[in-house]
């Protein structure tokens, strides 16, 4: 079935990584909780948050001044000033909402926020610290430094499960999980920034639209990094204002990095449900433009993709509906993803929009209910584009697989295309919605503990598993021919996708997709030359390509006197000793 959400939102601005006199490296002295609320409201903030590091001291002494000016009103005992102070605190805390929170600093150095809602005890937000391994004196100190914490993985879980939004703190910057050049053994870097626990990744780069930046990377599209992160952006604030002549991204003071986010109040409540919701539209960098917000104009820049599809119109006539439909069932059967409904990819083309919008909202959710069996529950809603009415459908990755058209026809995304799936893949998908195969990521047991903790007042490195006497493990992207039988002169092959893990059988190529298709050919007509190879050690680099504006590589690896070859493979496949390969674009 299809879900329609009709509610009345509006924007708040927010900033949720504000440090305090609390944290022992704030860098104003003098600085009161006053001050630092009057200047949220001169930067405009609709909700911030206290992130100290690893305390709630400063949240805590804002609240305890509050309540003695209060008990010292009602016993009539409150000076001018101090009845001034206590009006001024509760028109800010009016206009304001103020959450608590902390900036946890996790094994390896990695900082990640946790932000609760103000009804929650002090004592309940400490008694959080310790079960992470913070000490005792660190909750009145506000060090960054903290020893033998506890892991990222457990942080996630226990502010999750706490009731808390779990945020991983500048992702791609200094003690961030995604800063670029870090490199963890076996599945550990995806667990830190794919674990269900996790709501966001705050990054420094929100605004930048290249293909290189954090939200890009996280977008969904990436086989090894199939879940959508949300990015949100904050300014990090260890003073009030941003320190003259310090780097754009250094030393910022309240408010100098927002996120604007799409509520229906401003509670905690609906701040925690965004965090939680697929719907990605109600994120954006505050960029200081008053311009309306063209999520779809976003999406369009990003383009098809796996998770991402386009329709100019919805008529039955030629099909279109029905394509409409085959990728809700593609999507379901994969990770999910968002159709919209009245625009081409073409960013050269205006959006044409949908007219009688509900009777096509009604009409796309009729046939999803009729045709795609089991039952998806799909969200169905409308956006504006350049004046348009585009609708868009939220699809969820799929709890029963597989999902079938008219109960026969399973289709399946590869790239930005939807296709029947071959009979491997209908397996896949059968194991899959029985249970035998999690798409859950968490780390396997080889690489739970990856390695030596290193000094905390230091970006964070983390050497892997990894070693020059150990085989290096495959690409995470890419296809590889595993094996080969000729039947009436036709080569049939067998194949690993090393971007889902799946082994597919009976390929030729003229049945093959895309990658597959490629990698066949290359095969059938430009076998490797082991004397032309690229090497390093036992890997090495065979090909270097342009594909749909990004670079590919076709990489070889000898292994116990084989030789694998692994074809088309991205930049976020490369890990560890195949990085030597990257391109300067790549690297940047």
């Amino acid at each position: 079935m299809a879900s329609r959400k009709k509610t009345r939102m509006q924007w708040y601005r927010i900033d949720l990584h504000i440090h305090t006199p609390a944290s022992a490296d704030y860098q104003e002295a003098d600085i009161t909780y006053l001050d630092i609320l009057r200047k949220a409201e001169f930067r405009g903030l609709d909700i911030i948050a206290f992130t100290d590091h690893n305390t709630v001291a400063g949240y805590a002494a804002m609240m305890k001044e509050i309540d003695r000016l209060t008990y010292l009103e009602r016993l009539g005992r409150a000076q001018p000033e101090e009845l001034r102070t206590l009006a001024e605190y509760r028109r800010l805390l009016d206009k304001i909402l103020v959450l608590p929170g902390f900036e946890f600093t996790a094994t390896f150095g990695f900082h990640i926020m946790g932000i609760f809602d103000p009804e929650t005890p002090i004592r309940q937000l400490e008694h959080i610290l310790l079960s992470l391994n913070v000490p005792l004196e660190t909750l009145d100190s506000g060090s960054s430094q903290v020893g033998a914490s506890s892991d990222v993985l457990t942080a996630y879980r226990v502010i999750n499960q706490a009731g808390g939004i779990c945020i991983a703190a500048h992702a791609n910057s200094t003690h961030g999980v995604a800063m670029r050049g870090l490199d963890f053994g076996g599945q550990t870097r995806i667990a830190y920034t794919q674990d269900s626990n996790l709501h966001a990744l705050e990054v420094t780069d929100l605004t930048n639209k290249g293909r290189g930046s954090t939200q890009r990377f996280f977008s969904g599209t990436k086989p090894e990094y199939p879940r959508r992160m949300r990015c949100i952006q904050g300014s990090d604030a260890h003073r009030l204002n941003a320190q003259p002549g310090a780097d754009k991204n250094k030393n910022l003071g309240v408010g100098d990095r927002v996120t604007e986010v799409q509520l229906d109040e401003s509670s905690f409540e609906a701040l925690l449900a965004l965090f939680k919701s697929n719907d990605f539209s109600r994120s954006k960098p505050d960029t200081g433009s008053r311009k309306p917000y063209d999520y779809v104009e976003v999406a369009r820049e990003e383009g098809p993709s796996v998770i991402q599809a386009f329709h100019e119109s919805m008529t039955r006539r030629g099909g279109r509906l029905y394509n409409i439909i085959a990728d809700t069932c593609a999507f379901a059967n994969g990770n999910g993803g968002t159709i919209y409904v009245g625009v081409d990819s073409d960013r050269s083309k205006a959006p044409v929009g949908v007219t009688k919008v509900q009777e096509s909202i009604d009409t796309i959710s009729q046939e999803i209910s009729r045709m795609i069996t089991p039952a998806l529950d799909v969200e169905v809603d409308t956006l504006e584009s350049q004046g348009k009415q585009i609708i868009r459908l939220q699809v969820p990755a799929g709890d029963d697989r597989p999902y079938a058209i008219e109960d026969y026809k399973i289709y399946v995304r590869d790239d930005t295309e939807t296709n029947l799936a071959v009979r491997d893949e209908i397996v896949n998908l059968v194991m899959q919605g029985q249970g035998d195969s999690s798409r859950s990521v968490t780390p396997s047991d080889e690489t739970a503990e990856p390695l030596e903790k290193p000094p905390t007042d230091t970006p964070p490195t983390v050497t892997t598993n990894d070693s020059q006497d150990e085989q290096i493990a495959p690409p995470r992207g890419g296809v590889e021919i595993i094996g080969t039988e000729h039947r009436n002169n036709t080569p049939y092959h067998i194949l690993r996708d090393l971007r889902n893990g799946n082994i597919v059988k009976n390929v030729t190529r003229t049945s093959a997709r895309r990658l597959w298709h490629y990698a066949i050919t290359q095969t059938e007509t430009n076998p490797v030359k082991t004397e032309k190879v690229q090497w390093q050690g036992e890997i090495g680099l065979w090909r270097r390509y342009q594909k749909a504006g990004e670079t590919r590589y076709d990489l070889v690896q000898r292994e116990n006197g084989n030789m694998r070859v692994y074809y088309g493979v991205t930049e976020s496949g490369m890990h560890g000793p195949w990085q030597v390969f990257l391109g300067p674009d790549d690297e940047e």
